[in-house]
C-alpha cells in the first residue's frame, strides 16, 4: 500500500491542494459548503494522484537512470507495470465521478483536462523533447484554481484566470532551480531540462524573469478579484523576498561561482506560493 501511495507523489499533491481551498474561499467571499470543499479536495487529490501515477508509468524507463527517482516503486519492481497503470486509471475515473456528482460537470471536465495536460502534453510530448517542457507542461499544475472556482460558482471568471497565470509563471521559477540541483540526473536520462542545455547565467536570468512576471501577475488580482489591502501588502512583501533570492542566484551565476545555491530559490518559491494563497483565503474575511 505504501508503494502505491508513493506513486501518487503525495508531496506534490499537497502543494496543488494548497491553491484549491483559498480559491474556493475567494469565489464564495467566505467559507464555502464544507461538503463541497471535501468533494473538491478528495476529487482533486485523486486526480493529481492519477496523473502522477501515469507519469511514473510512462517515465519508468528513465526513472531507473536518475538517482532522485531510482527508488520509485516501478523502478525497483515493487509494483508491476500493469498494476501501476490500472491504479492510475482507476484513480482518475473515481476522481471524475466524485467531482461530477460532488461539485458539477464543469469542475469534472476541467479535472479531466488537467490529467490529460500532465500525462499527454507534458510527459509524452514535451518532457523529452524541449527545454521549455516545464513552461507549457506546467499548465496542468495551474488547473486546481480553475477547478476550485468552478466548483463554487459553476463558471469561470477573470480572478481564477489571474491565479492560473500566477502559478503558470511561478512554475519555471520554482522548477528550474530544482533542475539545477539534479542537472546530472536529467542529463543521464536524456531529459533536456533548461539547466542541462543552457549555462548557469542563462538559467538564472530566466528564473529572475519568471519571478518578476509571477510577482507582477499576483498584483493584478488586486483590481480584478477585487482583493483588499491585506492581500496587496502580503503579495508585495512575499514578492520582494522571492525576487531577492532570484537576484542573488543571478549574481552568483554572473560571478561564475561554482556553488549557485539554487535550492534557496526553490524553497523560497514554495514559501511564496503557499503564503500567497493563505493571503487569498484570509483576505475576504478582512474586508468591511
Amino acid at each position: 500500500m505504501r508503494a502505491y501511495v508513493s506513486l501518487t507523489k503525495p508531496r506534490i499533491i499537497e502543494l496543488l491542494l494548497v491553491t484549491t481551498v483559498p480559491t474556493m474561499v475567494l469565489a464564495e467571499g467566505g467559507f464555502p459548503d464544507p461538503l463541497l470543499v471535501l468533494a473538491t479536495l478528495v476529487g482533486g487529490a485523486l486526480a493529481a494522484g492519477s496523473a502522477n501515477t501515469l507519469n511514473c508509468y510512462l517515465d519508468r524507463d528513465i526513472d531507473v537512470l536518475m538517482r532522485r527517482t531510482a527508488r520509485r516503486p516501478l523502478a525497483t519492481g515493487r509494483i508491476s507495470e500493469r498494476g501501476a497503470l490500472v491504479f492510475g486509471l482507476a484513480l482518475g475515473v473515481v476522481s471524475l465521478v466524485i467531482l461530477w456528482f460532488g461539485a458539477n460537470p464543469l469542475a469534472a471536465g476541467l479535472t479531466l483536462a488537467a490529467i490529460l495536460l500532465y500525462v499527454l502534453l507534458y510527459t509524452l510530448l514535451l518532457k523529452r523533447r524541449t527545454s521549455q517542457n516545464i513552461v507549457w507542461g506546467g499548465a496542468a499544475g495551474c488547473m486546481p484554481v480553475l477547478i476550485g472556482w468552478s466548483a463554487v460558482t459553476g463558471r469561470l471568471d477573470w480572478a481564477p484566470a489571474v491565479l492560473f497565470g500566477v502559478i503558470f509563471l511561478w512554475t519555471p521559477a520554482h522548477y528550474w532551480p530544482l533542475s539545477v540541483r539534479f542537472r546530472e540526473d536529467y542529463a543521464a536520462a536524456g531529459v533536456p531540462m533548461l539547466p542541462v542545455v543552457a549555462g548557469p547565467r542563462l538559467v538564472a536570468r530566466r528564473v529572475l524573469a519568471f519571478t518578476w512576471a509571477t510577482v507582477a501577475c499576483s498584483l493584478v488580482l488586486v483590481p480584478v478579484a477585487p482583493t483588499g489591502p491585506f492581500y496587496a501588502v502580503v503579495a508585495t512583501g512575499l514578492g520582494a523576498h522571492f525576487l531577492v533570492e532570484a537576484y542573488r542566484l543571478r549574481g552568483r551565476a554572473e560571478r561564475g561561482e561554482r556553488e549557485l545555491r539554487a535550492m534557496r530559490v526553490f524553497h523560497a518559491s514554495i514559501t511564496y506560493l503557499s503564503l500567497l494563497f493563505v493571503a487569498v483565503a484570509v483576505d475576504p474575511f478582512l474586508r468591511f
